[in-house]
């Protein structure tokens, strides 16, 4: 086993680390040993991407970072490090220098922007009643009721904040597309994918919760990535 890259999985807004966790066991029964789940403050992208540099830097082979929704601009940020072998965006922003994840956004904006709202603290959530079909429309009803009462909200300025040296321009990068997404536009996740110059970019007919609703693919596609870069 001692070939596998470590994988850490970087998540996105409205979500945490638990989000991983049918993805973590698919990739454990594939024979990973060392899987980590970096749990994000979501309060700006400079924090988030230093906590992911720091679980990085705590690992001794090389890294596959992964990154859903907002946490694939964490990767972008983060992953110019010696031990990163390679950039797995799953339903991610994938930002070049000087965009964000809200001028992306503007590009196309997906169906459920009208769905985002600031409290009076300025964290952006989704409306309670607005999550499921939002964000997880093609899950069982009862874990949407869960992932609803669980979200994290982001702080609005996180969403504006800006990539300063993309780290898809060095390393080797895999994008996975989500078709029914209506969080991030698939129109944009497409152009990203483009851009980006995947080794491999593949469709899902999925929500924008792919690491919970395609769990088997997600883990499957990681997989395939981490075969790549180990070779």
């Amino acid at each position: 086993m001692s070939h596998k890259p470590t994988i850490i999985l970087v998540h996105g807004f409205w979500g945490g680390a638990a989000h991983w966790g049918k993805v973590i066991l698919e990739l454990a029964h594939r024979g990973y040993q060392s899987v980590h789940a970096v749990e994000l403050p979501l309060t700006s992208l400079a924090e988030d991407a230093e906590r992911t540099c720091k679980m990085v830097a705590q690992q001794k082979g090389p890294v596959l970072l992964v990154g859903h929704s907002y946490g694939g601009a964490v990767i972008t940020e983060a992953g110019d490090q010696p031990n990163v072998a390679g950039l797995v965006y799953i339903a991610a922003f994938a930002p070049d220098a000087g965009e964000s994840p809200g001028s992306i956004t503007q590009q196309h904006p997906p169906a459920a922007l009208a769905n985002i709202e600031p409290d009076s603290d300025n964290y952006l959530w989704l409306k309670a009643d607005k999550f499921y079909e939002s964000f997880c429309q093609d899950l069982p009803p009862e874990e949407g009721v869960v992932l609803a009462a669980t979200h994290k909200a982001p702080l609005a300025g996180t969403f504006g904040d800006v990539i300063t040296a993309p780290a898809w321009r060095k390393k080797p990068s895999w994008y996975q597309i989500s078709s029914e997404d209506r969080m991030i536009a698939p129109e944009n996740q497409r152009a990203m994918s483009a851009r980006l110059n995947a080794r491999k970019a593949m469709t899902l007919e999925a929500s924008h919760a792919l690491p919970q609703s395609k769990p088997l693919e997600v883990a499957a596609f990681i997989d395939e990535a981490a075969m790549a870069v180990s070779k």
